[in-house]
């Protein structure tokens, strides 16, 4: 609906604008969000059948094997749910660094680093939450509150090393910035 009360050009600059903020909401969602919904799907799908120790171990004791022949099963079996821990908690480091990035992003929580370790990691707690609920009704799968707490582990190990990636381009930057005023100075 027009306002009849703006004049013409008034009314087409407000459209730019609208459309610039579109346009800036988007490229942001592609770059900061979309990256955080293809990490759920893929935990998500990760939590189905298709990864579930029946699938995989047609693939991992034979590798295992090939590394040492003669392992035992129990050998194999620590190993396998060794592995399995790992990918709990790196498939979550990874989903809290995204989520890390995707927060730091908008505008508000940009310099309040406590907020966004605190709304990543319950993000990532909650999704750790329901993807073992989702495991309930995996009939090759078992939920467990032992790996929300791995997952949970995996969460706070990727925002710890996003919190240590946060604080180093400040230091960065002003030796750069030193550097470039040497610079001038020197051709002074």
């Amino acid at each position: 609906m027009r306002n009849l009360f703006l004049p013409l050009d008034v009314q087409c600059s407000m459209l730019d604008v609208r459309r610039f903020r579109a346009d800036l909401w988007m490229k942001s969602f592609l770059k900061y969000w979309l990256p955080v919904l293809g990490w759920l799907v893929v935990t998500f799908i990760g939590s189905t059948n298709v990864l579930s120790v029946e699938q995989t171990s047609p693939f991992i004791v034979p590798f295992l094997l090939w590394l040492k022949p003669g392992m035992t099963p129990q050998t194999i079996w620590v190993i396998v749910v060794f592995m399995r821990h790992c990918a709990h908690v790196g498939e979550y480091a990874v989903l809290a660094l995204l989520m890390w990035r995707a927060l730091r992003n908008v505008p508000v929580l940009r310099t309040k680093t406590l907020m966004v370790f605190g709304a990543a990691l319950l993000g990532c707690a909650l999704f750790a939450a329901s993807d073992e609920f989702h495991q309930s009704f995996v009939k090759s799968r078992t939920p467990s509150v032992r790996d929300v707490f791995l997952d949970i582990a995996g969460a706070i190990s990727g925002l710890l090393i996003g919190v240590s990636f946060a604080q180093r381009p400040a230091k960065y930057k002003r030796s750069v910035e030193r550097h470039v005023v040497d610079a001038v100075d020197a051709r002074l």
